[in-house]
């Protein structure tokens, strides 16, 4: 129903009832309205049939109406890796002041991660609560707590605690996995305060409740909020997250997103909206080595947490396969559960990944796991590696050929990945399907991409721990845990530029990652987008894109958006003209990029302008690197400031001739230098 009323008798729950009581025929509303939201915007989630829904959509006031759809969930050296160790450079009571809302599956409150020890007083700013219900308790670093689902915010299967510690979890020292990957666990502010808002079950989290977590937290007064959900790629008007972050964005809160995890097919990623962050993964310079011998000694590389030391002996190797008397061959090569029966005291080799219980439950000792994927590690109670492609390929050729075959599981080893970073082939990737002409935080742009592998706290007991092990910290993989680490540097920008915009910081993030390479990753722009994110030069860009409310509703004019569809978003009254209209390769976005036909011959123009966010009298050159193919030119190609804010504008063409027989992503970049900052915007033209 758009924005609140400005009028101060205003009651959003009683108006939503007296509307509901014009739709429904019932003498009583109460067991139809699921949810008023009342506190940052203004609307109501309800029980509707098709005729009354219908109804309701034709009635004043009312902007729109769409189903309530259900979304998914989606360390000790991450942070040190992108540069933000313990000697970066923060303010303790500055850092202190910055709150991080977490729109998740809840948390495990007692947890060393959100212990509040050397952290002081609330800051007087929170305006939210501690609602966290049975059993759980705030302190000074979990300052709030809400829960829209269950009877508590607790979490109960470890994905809130990890995404929560990371984003904002306190510095806990002496953390590994059993031994693995031994260091300090930390947020990107451990001195910064946490708000929970508990909105995932089990079945998944419903958008009715993501909604009002939003409706929550913009009134509670968070400064970042991080959520790593997902729905599939829905247009901005019937997007719970993308509705709720417009709310937030308006109000000086950057919102991070997780892009998925639909690997590397184009066109996947999830959450669009141009005034998100949205990020993907990306590997660390940590890798967890956990090698497989066989019986003729051929050491074979493989991936996973195994703590299980089996000394070096070598066990009789049993296939699934042939393991089993009593199911399919494709279930048996999968070790499905009740096939393995003669597998005692040996180490099981399995065609496909599975939880290993069944392997423990017929008496192995280890097994060896065929993982297309070998990204993400794995811990189980008993010893595991995990194969890529062609060294399973070897081993099972080794066993299949053997009268006898042997073998035995290392224990995992840390070793250096020289490669770092890459995108992880489980990251989704671009282009944008709903802004076809924005490269960046929808799924193909990825403004940042932290790591792959992440150490975070879990909670310390409950049924959802790695069964046969006693751990408070673990390693989970997935863009539900990149997105954290982007919303603790975002918070890290906040703390030390507090005056910012969120498009100011999200520009600054994107501006300053470090470039990735795209022979590593065949996806370029699609899988990295701006790059790797880079905290402590994000703090002094130089210079910034900054993006109004305004330009972004003036853009969706130009697409397929109703100006009853735009109020939806955001929260009032909006006409598009076509004076208005933005295009939106014209939107002031940080990077610029243009979907074109094959045979296209126009010019692209892409028009931008810059804020000064550094030293007074600068004058910054524009330099061009890339693609020798793609023929650009920009104007001017000198910018001076006479102070800090001021703003200048300038355009970038790309030739039409330059783009004959272009196919799939050509790529540039144009970097604003001063000499000492490199303002960098990825250029990307494709088909």
């Amino acid at each position: 129903m758009g924005a609140l009323p400005s009028k101060i008798s205003y009651s959003p729950m009683s108006h939503h009832q007296n509307i509901l009581q014009e739709v429904i025929e019932s003498s009583s509303v109460e067991d139809y309205l699921v949810r008023s939201y009342g506190r940052s915007f203004n609307g109501f989630a309800a029980k509707l049939t098709e005729s009354e829904k219908d109804k309701l959509i034709g009635m004043e006031g009312v902007v729109s109406v769409f189903p309530s759809t259900v979304y998914k969930l989606f360390t000790t050296r991450s942070y040190e890796f992108m540069g933000l160790g313990d000697k970066s450079n923060n303010v303790p009571e500055v850092e202190s002041n910055v709150i991080v809302g977490v729109i998740d599956g809840g948390i495990w409150p007692e947890s060393k991660s959100f212990s509040d020890e050397g952290i002081g007083p609330i800051p007087k700013k929170w305006k939210g609560t501690c609602a966290g219900g049975t059993n759980f308790t705030c302190n000074r670093k979990v300052i709030g707590a809400r829960h829209y689902v269950h009877d508590s915010a607790r979490d109960s299967d470890a994905h809130g605690s990890h995404t929560a510690s990371t984003a904002a979890g306190n510095k806990v020292k002496g953390v590994s996995v059993n031994g693995v990957a031994e260091g300090t666990a930390r947020g990107g502010v451990p001195l910064g305060r946490i708000a929970v808002y508990k909105v995932c079950e089990p079945l998944g989290c419903n958008g009715e409740r993501i909604l009002a977590a939003f409706d929550d937290a913009i009134a509670d007064g968070v400064d970042v909020l991080t959520i790593s959900l997902g729905g599939g790629v829905t247009k901005v008007d019937i997007d719970p997250i993308a509705i709720g972050s417009f709310h937030a964005m308006t109000k000086g809160i950057v919102t991070t997103v997780a892009v998925g995890n639909a690997g590397t097919a184009l066109a996947k990623a999830d959450n669009l909206a141009p005034w998100l962050i949205s990020v993907a993964a990306g590997s660390t310079d940590r890798k967890f080595v956990t090698n497989v011998v066989n019986g003729d000694d051929k050491m074979l590389p493989g991936r996973s947490i195994n703590d299980f030391d089996l000394e070096g002996k070598k066990y009789p190797l049993a296939y699934g396969k042939t393991a089993s008397n009593n199911c399919t061959e494709e279930l048996a090569r999968g070790c499905a559960s009740g096939c393995l029966n003669t597998v005692e005291g040996k180490i099981v080799v399995c065609d496909v990944p599975n939880n290993v219980m069944e392997q423990k439950a017929a008496g192995a000792v280890g097994t060896i796991l065929h993982v297309t994927d070998v990204d993400t590690p794995g811990l189980g109670p008993i010893a595991v590696a995990t194969l890529d492609d062609t060294n399973y390929e070897e081993l099972r050729s080794y066993v299949l050929s053997s009268p006898n075959p042997q073998g035995t599981i290392l224990k995992t080893n840390t070793v250096k990945d020289n490669g770092a970073p890459v995108v992880p082939a489980f990251s989704s990737r671009g282009p944008n399907t709903l802004f076809s002409d924005i490269l960046s935080n929808e799924h193909s742009k990825r403004n940042n991409r932290p790591m792959s592998q992440y150490i975070s706290s879990i909670f310390t007991t409950g049924s959802n721990r790695v069964p046969g092990q006693s751990v408070d910290y673990y390693f989970m993989t997935g863009t539900s845990m990149a997105c954290p680490h982007v919303a603790g540097v975002a918070a890290y920008v906040k703390t030390l530029r507090p005056d910012w915009s969120a498009s100011a910081i999200k520009s600054a993030i994107m501006t300053t990652a470090w470039a990735m390479n795209a022979s590593k990753n065949a996806e370029a722009e699609f899988a990295y987008g701006s790059g790797f994110v880079n905290p402590t030069v994000a703090v002094d860009p130089g210079l910034v894109y900054e993006i109004a409310k305004e330009d972004y509703l003036n853009m969706l004019c130009s697409l397929d958006y109703s100006s009853q569809g735009i109020s939806t978003i955001a929260g009032g009254t909006f006409t598009c003209s076509e004076q208005s209209k933005l295009t939106m390769r014209n939107l002031n976005y940080p990077s610029m990029s243009a979907k074109v036909s094959a045979s296209s011959s126009s010019d692209i123009t892409f028009s931008r302008t810059v804020t000064n966010v550094g030293e007074k009298g600068s004058t910054y050159k524009a330099k061009l690197s890339g693609n020798p193919k793609l023929s650009i030119k920009v104007e001017p190609a000198t910018l001076s400031f006479k102070a800090p804010g001021e703003k200048k504008s300038f355009t970038v063409t790309v030739s039409g001739k330059s783009l004959a027989g272009i196919s799939n992503i050509v790529s540039a970049s144009l970097i604003w230098s001063d000499g000492s900052h490199n303002v960098r915007s990825p250029i990307v033209v494709y088909t």
